[in-house]
């Protein structure tokens, strides 16, 4: 934040929401008209197998009921889904698929008497699963880069609070909430900039901006002390998002209450709650049992590079964690390093003193003496040496998404909170961590996104980062 010549608000165009609205829902029509295809497709390859003869009558009729699911996203705020994190649209996305194909199902047996193709209404709900999703994150990546993707957002306040949210949808920019000016009452703030926006004067021009701005954010820390009410009144923005300054508290799946006119926030503690749970160990075994069975050629396949490469040690080997509960478990894991790993890295760091910060940081190297030449690299890079671990997901020690579980050199670096917490949920073979920072994230990025995954969970968080999982290890984004 620095003093300089007076701000001017900066002019820029914005799409209107129809426009965008309009493309994602065309891009999402087009992948429908896609999986439908590719269900005829399934179903005609499977012809013989059948030995039945389906005509268009029986598939013209799911083909008019698939293509009004972009309808069915729309009244649920899908286009263009501003204000939506990820998690929210893949959950509305999926009811709505579900529900949509099930309505299909019930339409089919009780009044046309089973005269559709169960095959082509298979095969498209599992195509209408992915592609969609797929086309519609496209769109919206394509929205983002030519700048037609977001709304203008005048930020209210211009201290800590404004400058951490003016910071974070900078950053997220797929929320579509697009930072243009702050308003502050401080006179010192004027006429300077915050996280590169101006600060054009007080609160009291904000109806100034009922024409630039589509919505308005409150982020005042002390905004209890005021006259909530008559700022709210003021302010005639089509969206207004107020603030509160509860930090810690979790933030997705909360609602509002209307408690006899004054607002409450119901707090869902979705770790609580049986059902969820049961879901996620079902989510654990349904995905995890078939893949640690296609995976046994893979492990047989890179045990035997690891001999190859280092025949002294063992292919496999178990490290002692904490689990569930601050349970001790033992973990399985393809062996990435040299037999002699600590007395390597030992004396590497005696030998390259600058390198023992990057360790203390974050416990990690980007050259590791340790580890094995080639297979090890590979190993490390694509995730590949965690798949043992695909036990333990079996035996109901691990889930497929939690926080990593850490030797007790790492752990003892946290808080005794951070500590606590983390055994209130099952550790992961991947995470939040592992799909956004990875090994480019420090103690503290790792303390801050595994707390958001604990306090925040729900299967449908799971469900995201198990998508974005595949491509951050295709992509080795993060990993040495």
């Amino acid at each position: 934040m620095s003093a300089v010549a007076r701000p001017q608000l900066a002019v820029r165009e914005f799409q209107s929401v129809g426009w965008v609205a309009s493309s994602l829902a065309g891009a999402e029509f087009a992948a429908l008209a896609t999986a439908l295809s590719l269900g005829l497709l399934v179903r005609w390859l499977a012809g013989p197998l059948l030995r039945t003869h389906i005509g268009p009558e029986q598939y013209l009729g799911i083909a008019a009921g698939i293509l009004a699911l972009p309808i069915v996203h729309y009244q649920l705020g899908l286009y263009p889904g501003y204000c939506l994190g990820p998690v929210e649209r893949l959950r509305r996305r999926l009811l709505a698929t579900v529900a949509v194909f099930g309505g299909l199902v019930a339409f089919d047996n009780l009044v046309q008497r089973g005269e559709w193709s169960r095959g082509v209404l298979l095969s498209t709900f599992v195509f209408a699963l992915f592609l969609p999703a797929l086309a519609e994150a496209g769109m919206r990546w394509w929205l983002i880069q030519t700048g037609r993707w977001g709304i203008p957002v005048l930020l209210l306040g211009a201290g800590e609070t404004g400058a951490s949210i003016a910071k974070t949808l900078s950053a997220e920019r797929q929320l579509g909430l697009v930072p243009i000016a702050f308003l502050d009452d401080t006179p010192r703030l004027w006429n300077t900039f915050v996280e590169t926006l101006p600060v054009l004067g007080p609160m009291g021009l904000a109806s100034d901006f009922a024409e630039r701005a589509e919505a308005v954010i409150v982020a005042l820390p002390d905004i209890g002390s005021r006259d909530v009410g008559g700022l709210l009144n003021e302010l005639n923005f089509p969206r207004v998002i107020v603030v509160p300054n509860f930090t810690g508290m979790q933030t997705l799946w909360v609602t509002a209450r209307d408690l006899g006119g004054a607002l409450g926030l119901e707090i869902k503690r979705n770790l609580l709650l049986h059902r969820n749970l049961v879901l996620k160990h079902f989510m654990d075994r349904a995905i995890g049992i078939p893949l640690l069975v296609a995976s046994l050629p893979l492990l047989a396949l890179l045990a035997l590079c690891i001999k190859i490469v280092s025949p002294r040690g063992t292919a496999f080997y178990r490290q002692r964690r904490q689990g569930l509960d601050g349970r001790v478990l033992n973990i399985w894991k393809l062996r990435t390093m040299h037999p002699d790993a600590d007395a390597v890295l030992a004396e590497w760091l005696r030998e390259h003193p600058v390198e023992q910060q990057e360790w203390t940081r974050y416990f990690k190297l980007r050259h590791d003496p340790r580890v094995l030449p080639f297979i090890g690299t590979i190993l490390r890079r694509f995730s590949l040496d965690e798949l043992p671990q695909l036990i333990n997901v079996v035996r109901g020690e691990m889930s497929l998404v939690g926080p990593r579980p850490l030797p007790e050199y790492h752990l003892e670096q946290f808080p005794r909170e951070f500590r606590e917490l983390r055994t209130r949920v099952l550790p992961g073979i991947t995470g939040l961590w592992q799909v956004t920072a990875r090994s480019n994230g420090d103690l503290a990025v790792q303390e801050s996104l595994d707390t958001y995954y604990i306090r925040n969970w729900s299967p449908w968080l799971d469900v995201y980062l198990l998508a974005r999982t595949v491509s951050a290890v295709l992509l080795a984004r993060g990993a040495y």
